[in-house]
């Protein structure tokens, strides 16, 4: 059964990364452009989510290319021990962008007064170098966890981890630590703040339905009422969709760090199931530029002419020798 599951797991990471590179790439060409019909600060934010997860899988492969080669560089210690903490920061830097994003169209959709001067480019940059600056420090203690697992002709290779981290208790406060940081914390406060926003929505409508005199079976436009639909969708689909593909490893957290499991003693259908969460982080990492061709049309206009423009190159170029 074990077996089988590895070479699903695999071909699934393969997937992702081929599916995940290109697509986040295309999201920070396209929404760098600022062509989306989008606020700048709500393209800064995408832009850098986009980025944060395209780090995220990169380094991802690369923890696992042991998998797919006999021995690489970048197995080596203390190489390999670098890129999974650049994993781990990228990882955190994508799930805390998605809360610093949430938090800013909580802000612009619930909070009027605050929205003219939270709502800018130059705050959106300075919270993601924040955020970004805190998530890669928290992550330097990662760097000492490993220890080589091989010294063939005086080169270490590989990276284990240390039995200490499951038995020393600075090391056990700190693993408690940066899993309610990621993605406890986050989980939790994604939920409250949709939450609140969509209370505020829907005490909204009803006022403005109210003063607007709007009956049941009328027609009538409201321009600030869809400015703000459309600001929600593309909330609650971002968030949604974070909510749902972290549900499982939430489940772990309580499952096997409230609950006393422990981790050296796993039987099959428990490893299976913390695998489970971790490929379900990874899809997270290649779900949001979907989102963004479902819920912004501008967003399709900008990719569709993206895909084209090679084609009309190559036809025009032919033509050009023909003629």
């Amino acid at each position: 059964m074990l077996e089988t599951f590895y070479r699903i797991k695999d071909t699934y990471y393969l997937v992702i990364l081929a599916i995940a590179v290109p697509v986040n790439i295309v999201a920070i060409a396209i929404l760098s452009r600022g062509k989306c019909g989008l606020s700048p600060c709500t393209t800064r934010y995408l832009v850098a989510m986009a980025a944060a997860d395209l780090t995220a899988v990169v380094t991802a492969f690369f923890t696992r290319i042991k998998y797919y080669s006999s021995r690489s560089y970048l197995e080596t210690y203390p190489l390999c021990s670098i890129i999974f903490v650049l994993q781990c920061a990228s990882r955190d830097c994508s799930v805390w962008l998605t809360v610093t994003f949430t938090f800013d169209r909580f802000v612009a959709i619930c909070c009027q007064k605050l929205k003219a001067s939270y709502c800018t480019g130059r705050t959106a940059a300075l919270v993601l170098v924040i955020t970004c600056t805190i998530m890669c420090l928290k992550n330097i203690p990662f760097y000492f966890i490993h220890i080589p697992r091989e010294i063939i002709d005086v080169v270490l290779w590989f990276c284990k981890l240390n039995p200490a981290y499951y038995t020393e208790n600075q090391w056990v406060s700190f693993d408690q630590f940066d899993k309610s940081l990621t993605p406890l914390i986050p989980f939790a406060l994604i939920l409250i703040l949709n939450a609140l926003t969509v209370r505020h929505i829907l005490a909204a409508s009803r006022v403005r339905k109210g003063l607007r005199g709007q009956r049941k079976g009328e027609n009538c436009s409201d321009p600030e009422m869809e400015s703000r639909r459309r600001s929600a969708i593309l909330l609650f689909t971002i968030s949604g969709s974070f909510i749902i593909l972290w549900l499982a490893t939430v489940v772990n957290f309580f499952k096997y760090n409230v609950g006393g499991t422990d981790p050296n003693n796993y039987t099959d259908s428990e490893f299976i199931l913390k695998a489970l969460g971790y490929m379900l982080q990874n899809l997270s990492l290649c779900t949001n530029t979907f989102i963004y061709g479902v819920t912004q049309s501008k967003f399709r206009e900008q990719f569709i002419a993206a895909v084209k423009w090679p084609v009309i190159t190559i036809v025009r170029l032919i033509r050009r020798q023909n003629n």
